[in-house]
């Protein structure tokens, strides 16, 4: 019997002896499947939507139907390279570079005001790349954002007094207003929401965060009232309020009834009438939750609602299980910019929120988003990797 359980212990292990025995120590076996599962579901199920929206369009238009779909994909591909990249580095390396990423973040923003940069629609916010593929710096700066926030706080750890704090909101505030010149208000939304969010968890006090709400929302007004921003932009507003041009509240309407069409079950993919018609604007990008409500109705939206919500608890989950500071304030940067964008991405397609041309992290058409959203998710999966060690 001695000798039948010696066997048995050397066998084991086998993951340790074989072709596998480096996952045995790696950091890897830590690995949060349930995030990374969760966010290859909602790309998978972006790119079938935004098949679906544009592909009848393309046709007509002689194009390949499967334009937009292709040049998604090689931003999947692209993203889940940058995660795996991501991953192979222990996290708490970046705290090293969190200066280096500040200063490209803004260097980014500033060379995108120049000549070197394209402007559409009277928003001046892209690089032009070869192959028809554009870089929007906004959105690499929210991976920026957090990561220098994040390190700048976790060297000031419980010192958060006023001038620790001042440093903090000029940290954040250089790139805000380098997006504002663009104009991008939605994407200032987003970096402002980050600020306070990683404030609010680095230890600043609430009449600070109360003060600092306060003059977001008076920024905002001002921006609105001097004429910074672009007529579209102003009609979205508007529109959501009740006003704007005929054009912008057609929109709206289109949006709502294309998700009350779907009921309960849906059109069926491919047969909406509103999706296939391409009576919603923007459907691609910004409008993509349409196609789904209409399509697979109510319960294809409430399906992509929970995976989200997967998405939302384990990165809030990887935030209290951070070994360290740093950890905590990234995963609650990313935190904020994936639970405001969806849900104001998907609530302004239902008329609830304003119109501000956020994409749905994952599911909107577009490259530079959808890079950044899977660095993001990188950044947490990583810290939950490297809970232990």
């Amino acid at each position: 019997m001695a000798t039948t359980g010696t066997r048995l212990s050397t066998r084991l292990p086998r993951a340790e002896t074989g072709r596998f025995a480096w996952l045995a120590t790696s950091p890897l076996r830590y690995l949060d499947v349930a995030l990374v599962g969760s966010t290859i579901a909602i790309s998978a199920l972006g790119l079938l939507m935004i098949y679906s929206s544009t592909h009848e369009r393309l046709r007509t238009q002689g194009i390949d139907e499967l334009y937009y779909v292709k040049r998604q994909g090689v931003s999947m591909l692209i993203g889940l390279a940058l995660m795996a990249a991501l991953l192979a580095i222990d996290y708490r390396k970046l705290r090293d570079y969190a200066v280096l990423v500040y200063g490209v973040t803004i260097a980014l923003l500033f060379a995108v005001l120049t000549p070197l940069g394209s402007n559409a629609r009277g928003s001046q916010s892209w690089f032009q790349l070869p192959g028809g593929f554009q870089l929007q710096p906004a959105e690499l700066a929210k991976f920026g954002i957090i990561v220098a926030l994040a390190g700048y706080l976790h060297s000031h750890r419980g010192e958060m007094d006023p001038w620790k704090l001042t440093v903090t909101l000029a940290l954040g505030a250089a790139p805000i207003a380098l997006v504002m010149l663009q104009p991008d208000l939605g994407t200032v939304m987003v970096l402002g929401l980050i600020v306070i969010t990683m404030l609010a968890v680095g230890g600043a006090k609430l009449t600070h965060l109360l003060v600092l709400g306060l003059f977001a929302a008076t920024f905002v007004a001002a921006i609105v009232g001097l004429g910074l921003l672009q007529d579209y932009q102003v009609d979205r507003l508007a529109a959501f309020t009740g006003g704007g041009d005929e054009t912008t509240t057609y929109n709206t309407e289109q949006s709502k009834i294309a998700i009350g069409a779907g009921g309960v079950l849906g059109q069926g993919f491919d047969n909406g009438d509103q999706t296939g018609g391409g009576f919603v604007p923007e459907q691609h990008t910004d409008f993509i939750f349409t196609a789904v409500g209409e399509e697979l109705g109510f319960v294809g939206a409430a399906t992509l609602l929970v995976l989200f919500a997967v998405v939302m608890w384990r990165t809030w989950r990887a935030a209290l299980l951070a070994r360290d500071v740093f950890g905590t304030l990234v995963c609650a940067g990313v935190l904020a910019m994936f639970a405001f964008q969806s849900f104001e991405n998907m609530g302004m397609t239902m008329g609830i929120m304003p119109v501000t041309g956020i994409p749905l992290p994952f599911m909107s058409y577009g490259g530079s988003s959808t890079i950044t959203s899977f660095a993001c998710i990188a950044l947490v999966a990583n810290v939950h990797m490297r809970r232990f060690s």
